[in-house]
This record gives C-alpha cells, sequence and structure tokens, in this order.
C-alpha cells in the first residue's frame, strides 16, 4: 500500500504545477494539519484514494469551509482495507483558541479512544498534528510534544506515528524520520511517501467473494 503523507506547507509541486499522474499509484493520502481546506479539496478531486485528516491549530477555518470529500479522523480510528488509522489533532495549547490544549487535556481524548482501540484491536498508524514529547518537537511552548502519545506508542506499538507541527524551515529542529520502540515516527512536512505491507484481513472481516478467494489461497499455500 502507498500513502502519500501531507503536512503545513501545500506542495507546488501538487498543487501549483499539478499533474493527475502524480497521483497514480497512491492508496491512502493522510493529511497531519495545517494545510488550506481547498487544497485537500482539490486532491481529493482528483483521486479514488481516502483522503483523511486531522486538524493543525490553524484550521479553525475547516469549522465553516471543512475540506470537500475528505474525512476527518479526529478522534475516531478510520479502517481502510484492514489497515487501522487514529487520529488525534491539535497542539500545545500556547494561546486561546481551538486546536490546541494542555496534556491533561490530550490525554482525555485519548481515554476516550480506548473502547474504540479495544474493539479495533489497537491500531497501525497514530496520525496527529503536533509530535511526541521529545521525540522530533520543539522546546518553545506553541511546539513542544505530548506525553501522551508516547504513551499510546508504548502501549500500543503501532507501526507509525505521523505528524508535523514542526517545519522542515526551522533547520536542526527537523528530523523526517525517528524510530522510537516498535514505531517509526515520520514528519509528513509539504509531503512524503510510503510504502507498507497490505494487512492481512481475518477471516472475520470478510468483504467481498474476492477476499475470501485470497484469503483461501493463502491459507491452502500455507
Amino acid at each position: 500500500m502507498k500513502i502519500m503523507l501531507l503536512a503545513d506547507v501545500e506542495s507546488k509541486a501538487l498543487w501549483d504545477y499539478f499533474d493527475k499522474s502524480k497521483l497514480d499509484g497512491i492508496d491512502l493520502i493522510i493529511s497531519a494539519g495545517d494545510l488550506h481546506a481547498h487544497y485537500l479539496s482539490f486532491l481529493a478531486t482528483f483521486t479514488k484514494a481516502p483522503v483523511l485528516y486531522v486538524h493543525g491549530n490553524h484550521d479553525t477555518g475547516y469549522d465553516t469551509d471543512g475540506p470537500d470529500g475528505c474525512i476527518c479522523i479526529d478522534d475516531t480510528i478510520f479502517v481502510y482495507k484492514g489497515l487501522r488509522v487514529m487520529g488525534l489533532g491539535g497542539s500545545m495549547r500556547y494561546k486561546p483558541g481551538s486546536w490546541q490544549y494542555t496534556e491533561k487535556q490530550m490525554k482525555r481524548r485519548a481515554s476516550k479512544l480506548r473502547r474504540k482501540i479495544r474493539r479495533r484491536k489497537g491500531f497501525d498508524i497514530l496520525v496527529t498534528h503536533a509530535p511526541a514529547r521529545g521525540l522530533g518537537d520543539g522546546e518553545d511552548l506553541p511546539h513542544r510534544g505530548f506525553m501522551t502519545f508516547k504513551k499510546l506508542m508504548d502501549k500500543y506499538h503501532p507501526s507509525y506515528h505521523v505528524y508535523g507541527h514542526v517545519h522542515k524551515t526551522y533547520g536542526s529542529e527537523f528530523v523526517r524520520e525517528l524510530s522510537y520502540n516498535d514505531t517509526k515516527l515520520i514528519n509528513a512536512y509539504e509531503k512524503y511517501v510510503i510504502e507498507i505491507e497490505d494487512p492481512p484481513i481475518p477471516p472475520e472481516k470478510w468483504l467481498s467473494v474476492e477476499h475470501f478467494k485470497r484469503w483461501r489461497w493463502e491459507k491452502f499455500r500455507k
């Protein structure tokens, strides 16, 4: 599965110099926040891939003019072809405004997802706007990460944590990829494409005859 990750800055290659072929082979698009709603709507128009997003601290305009044709995954788990994607947007609270949280408030949001996590038996990708504390974040309050995200990784061991908020233009503070225990952390600044293996589809989650045939053939081969 090929996934395009986006955050913070609209890619000129995808917007100003767009060519539909640039989305060929992309199975899923994920925005980690702070992108113009029309930009995400534009991409959704030219692809059959779902476009998922969480809110950044500057996405207050989404309340009245959100990304058309896109799916908000804040405070929920979205499952696509067996891939479980959980979203927790927003940044550390540094001034009055929406989509900003204290550590305690973010912990409370994560706690409300426990039932969904149990029902889905975990999650594969954690999508946030802010980084985890001490893992690609900044020392200033606006760009400080959340300990809550680190605790989620400690407990559930997702394969990926995708985030934004810390820009490449910040210099030495920007790191594209990091590792933390079993989780690969990726800063989705502007545009980044990753390829992952398709998750297995258990028999109790058959979605079609096609999936049943695939599962039966793979089981027979073993």
